[in-house]
């Protein structure tokens, strides 16, 4: 499990990819501090398992189902990437539950200055935008983020400077694609509102106390 909030912004080192895969190695410092391989680091919102690691780097293998649903495939060499490590249990929770498990992607529609904030606008498919509400939590590129405004084709974010600073959000620009994570607490409220399959009536039988009776059994 994760916060959003960003630890710091790797760089891309190496994309060696498979038929329908890939293995990434990324340049990175403070996650590095403590990791064991098998640790979990979320990379742009994305929860990967460290095969490897150095001094400086780590690799993580990125399976076809991953690639799919979130936007680690348009990764190059140079790439900058947001890193969170999974959250300690003694730690504190200054973001929202984040699984790491993204629910698919958004482009960046807009983006516009408002004094020191800057307002990210991002077109989304009506699956998304279904649990998007205004003033809730989404995760976008791994950072926890508070909705600010929302349609039935778009939602808006409003960042401070020090999240556009210490992210890789400030160098987005109209038109890229992002990781969208929603808030998991929305989908399993769903899931448990939904009415239960309607199970096949049971056959009842004919046999009863007084028909064995009748017949001397």
């Amino acid at each position: 499990m994760f916060t959003g909030i960003i630890e710091e912004i790797g760089i891309i080192l190496a994309v060696q990819n498979g038929p329908a895969s890939s293995l990434l190695t990324i340049q990175a410092a403070k996650v590095l501090e403590d990791v064991k391989d098998g640790d979990s680091i979320a990379v742009n919102g994305v929860c990967l398992t460290v095969t490897s690691h150095g001094s400086s780097y780590f690799t993580a293998d990125v399976m076809h189902e991953t690639l799919n649903r979130s936007s680690l495939g348009n990764l190059r060499q140079g790439s900058p990437v947001n890193l969170e490590r999974a959250m300690a249990a003694g730690g504190r929770f200054g973001g929202h539950i984040v699984s790491g498990h993204i629910d698919g992607t958004g482009t960046i529609s807009a983006i516009r200055q408002d004094d020191i904030a800057v307002w990210y606008t991002i077109s989304a498919s009506p699956v998304i935008l279904r649990y998007i509400i205004e003033k809730g939590s989404i995760t976008i590129d791994g950072i926890s983020l508070t909705v600010a405004a929302v349609t039935d084709r778009d939602f808006s974010v409003s960042i401070i400077p020090h999240t556009a600073a210490q992210t890789t959000l400030s160098q987005r620009k109209a038109g890229d694609s992002v990781n969208l994570e929603n808030d998991i607490i929305g989908k399993y409220v769903e899931k448990l509102l939904q009415p239960a399959e309607i199970q096949p009536k049971k056959e009842t039988s004919s046999i009863t106390m007084d028909f064995i009776e009748k017949y001397g059994f």
